[in-house]
């Protein structure tokens, strides 16, 4: 009996630690693009399927108000104009709430769209979530998404500086290869 009790444990330990490591893969470039619907700043609802015919910058990010955050968010509103240009929009996701989205926006005068993604439910489905001191996250991940809704390019813990030039660039390649 006290061996079974012991092989058991150890199966249900093992698979307790299995569990706990899984983490879903970003969706890979080639790949359509996983829908979703979620609220934005206003709390209106916005769905992916919305933008078809548009490019989408679809950025993932930890926390409102956090330092990396709130530079790579100046760094998309900065170059806003250039991403209209080339018929690009951006959209940011994270697990805060509709009011600290709309609050984040309102402080720091971004006119883009943030999306509430409070179940973590989108952020799973692109593979974009981390745990940080206990809490979940939205991992650092952007995808862009062309106008028929299919992944062309992914970039996985990116750094807030200098990544809106980045996925500008790699747009004008993919847009001049079409």
């Amino acid at each position: 009996m006290k061996v079974f009790s012991v092989l058991l444990f150890t199966l249900i330990l093992a698979a307790l630690v299995a569990i706990a490591a899984y983490q879903p893969q970003p969706p890979t470039a080639g790949n359509l693009a996983p829908t979703f619907t979620l609220p934005n700043q206003e709390g209106v609802q916005v769905s992916l399927d919305q933008f078809k015919g548009k490019w989408v910058v679809l950025y993932f990010y930890p926390k409102d108000f956090s330092s990396g955050c709130t530079v790579e968010a100046h760094n998309f509103q900065r170059d806003i104009d250039k991403y209209t240009g080339k018929s690009a929009v951006i959209i940011g996701v994270s697990v805060d709430t509709v009011d600290s989205h709309k609050s984040f926006c309102t402080k720091e005068g971004f006119n883009f769209k943030l999306l509430a993604d409070a179940s973590h439910a989108v952020a799973q489905k692109y593979g974009s979530i981390m745990e940080y001191n206990g809490i979940i996250l939205a991992a650092r991940n952007t995808f862009l998404i062309d106008p028929t809704g299919v992944i062309r390019k992914v970039y996985l813990k990116v750094s807030p500086q200098g990544h809106s030039e980045e996925v500008l660039a790699d747009l004008q390649q993919l847009q001049s290869a079409n």
